[in-house]
């Protein structure tokens, strides 16, 4: 398609739709045998900054008879401009329709983008139920962390990719061509799937529900079905595919700088995380490969910023020899370092100083709880006095401003742990006073958001507070806090509850998901255009209640994720839930193994003598 300069100066942002950005691909398209869709249900300048689409991306285009194109959902403007001119939904690099492409897939990142997704799918004039497609439509699959409970969307995805894209996704690619090439169809394709390790077809299973709403049966309809969908991984990260170059976006995105994965999967066992729990077993890149890794994506991107980025860097093996190789070999080109959120007992003060050499910036810290007793419940690991020795520490070592996290509605949580919260955060203050420079005040940001019990944690099984509950603890926190150097922002206690609802519902919350986008549901991630009430009305409408989704689970009932495996037992995330309600804590992985079941995945035990 030719999208035309008259129409996208009617937008805002038109860099958003154009294309042709550095290290952007291109083919000849006449040879290629696959057309990939890559979509980011969210604005272009948050889909950049995801590390994610950039490994998937060129990982897809590596492949001679694959071409890999971008598709982002388009603002409130550009919609308009394309619904009244009749523009279909297009990708970047060849602005070709989406429906014309093989594969449309979607990351799920965030069950509040999956509004957009319908919406995208809806512009592109692809159906929305994968049912009602036919053989001139694409298939449609989806990808990421929302995956580990597909069922909300099960009805939209003709199949999902659990787990980490490097591992089976050429498998999938040389399937399509098979069929292809023996003049298939797209059920024959889906069927073939059946036998790909991490891919779930929702197609192939029905479920049934008893009367109180809770899940009576989930059972394959086809004989190659497996019971048990197993997600798949990269075993050893050094020897697949990691990036040498970067997408550089025209215009200035979230994250404008060069990204680095040093690790994945997680050691410590926090028992609200959902990513510390179905990324294991942790898996590590080598120093060596790190530092060849950055110097070609600086050398392709002309970045003056690396992010190192895992669940838990400071946790990374090599971190220190890291850190301080990028220092050294980058520092006469002034490339600073974008350290994440920290473990206050881990941080370097040698190593923060060289940090602070080249660049300032905010730390960020994430304690989670304002107690001691709430932080052994949720396994955090950390005493306030380590977390006042570390904050210690960045204030002697120059920094002024720290930005910390916390959570509101933990299970166990009491009014003393939310005062906690606030009692904490101006002992901070008072530590800056008592080693930082008296000239320049601190600053000190106290972010709170939203628990939410998710799938494949300990606290999978627990209640999630209610909207009016969180807006009260919101609110006595406000009331507690005293001091000026303190500024409290927290997450939208509404979109916290829709998020629940959809991270731990089954298939009959699409009608609610797919009712709402229907009544103008864009961008729920977004403060300013979440409607609340929008939603309630939606569930009202498709006579759901949102109660059932909100409530305690019992053991032996049957989660809608349940036929998910991510290799971490059943029984193992019991006993946490169990010693989290006796206040008692469980040692990280590095320390000894704590038999979670993840090690299956790499034969032996995740961690050498």
């Amino acid at each position: 398609m030719n999208i035309s300069d008259t129409l996208l100066l009617k937008v805002e942002k038109p860099a958003r739709y154009i294309g042709n950005e550095v290290n952007a691909i291109n083919k000849t398209v006449e040879d290629i045998k696959i057309h990939f869709a890559l979509c980011f249900p969210d604005v272009y300048e948050i889909g950049m900054s995801h590390l994610g689409l950039q490994i998937l991306y060129f990982f897809l285009n590596r492949r001679d008879d694959v071409y890999c194109e971008r598709c982002f959902a388009v603002w409130n403007d550009m919609e308009s401009v394309m619904r009244e001119n009749k523009i279909p939904l297009f990708s970047l690099e060849t602005k070709a329709n989406l429906k014309e492409f093989d594969f449309v897939g979607f990351t799920l990142q965030y069950e509040m983008s999956y509004t957009n997704i319908i919406n995208m799918l809806d512009l592109a004039y692809i159906p929305i139920y994968s049912c009602d497609r036919t053989e001139n439509d694409p298939i449609i699959c989806g990808g990421g962390p929302c995956t580990y409970n597909p069922e909300p969307m099960a009805e939209i995805f003709d199949f999902f990719y659990i787990g980490e894209g490097e591992a089976a996704l050429d498998e999938i690619m040389d399937l399509y061509n098979e069929n292809k090439a023996n003049g298939g169809t797209r059920d024959d394709f889906l069927e073939m799937l059946l036998n790909v390790e991490g891919v779930y077809v929702p197609k192939f299973y029905d479920v049934s529900y008893k009367l109180d709403g809770s899940i009576d049966s989930f059972v394959p309809n086809n004989p190659q079905a497996k019971t048990k969908i197993r997600k798949v991984i990269a075993e050893n990260l050094d020897d697949y595919f990691f990036l040498e170059k970067q997408i550089v976006p025209l215009i200035e995105v979230v994250h404008d700088r060069v990204t680095l994965e040093v690790f994945r999967g997680c050691v410590r066992g926090c028992r609200f995380c959902q990513a510390g729990y179905v990324y294991r077993p942790v898996r590590e890149r080598s120093c060596n490969l790190l530092l060849e890794q950055a110097g070609k994506l600086l050398d392709s991107s002309g970045h003056e910023e690396i992010s190192l980025v895992s669940l838990s860097t400071g946790d990374y093996g090599e971190f220190k020899p890291l850190a301080e190789g990028i220092i050294d070999r980058f520092e006469d080109e002034k490339v600073s370092i974008s350290l994440p959120s920290l473990r206050i007992d881990a941080f370097n003060l040698e190593l923060m100083e060289k940090v602070q050499n080249v660049r300032k910036s905010s730390l960020t810290f994430a304690p989670e709880a304002g107690t001691q007793r709430l932080r052994n419940v949720i396994n955090k690991g950390i005493t306030e006095d380590e977390i006042l020795t570390g904050s210690g520490i960045a204030f002697a070592g120059g920094w002024n401003r720290i930005k910390l996290y916390f959570m509101l509605g933990l299970p166990t949580e009491t009014d003393q742990d939310l005062e906690g919260i606030v009692q904490l955060s101006e002992k901070i203050v008072e530590k800056y006073y008592e080693v930082g420079n008296r000239k320049i005040s601190p600053s000190v940001t106290m972010s709170t958001s939203c628990f939410i019990p998710k799938a494949f944690t300990p606290f999978q099984w627990d209640k999630q507070d209610d909207y009016e509950t969180l807006m009260d603890k919101q609110r006595l926190i406000k009331r507690s806090l005293t001091k000026r150097q303190i500024r409290y922002s927290y997450h939208c206690a509404g979109t916290s509850v829709m998020e629940a609802i959809m991270s731990r519902g089954d298939r009959q919350v699409i009608r609610a998901i797919v009712k709402a986008w229907g009544m103008g549901a864009r961008f729920d991630g977004w403060t300013e255009f979440f409607k609340y009430d929008l939603w309630l009305d939606a569930f009202e409408k498709t006579s759901i209640d949102i109660t059932k989704y909100l409530r305690e689970r019992n053991y032996d009932e049957i989660l809608p994720w349940e036929h998910i495996d991510i290799g971490v037992s059943k029984e193992f995330l019991i006993n946490e839930r169990k010693k989290a309600y006796e206040e008692k804590t469980t040692s990280h992985c590095r320390i000894a193994c704590v038999g979670c079941g993840a090690d299956s995945f790499l034969g032996g035990a995740c961690f050498g003598e």
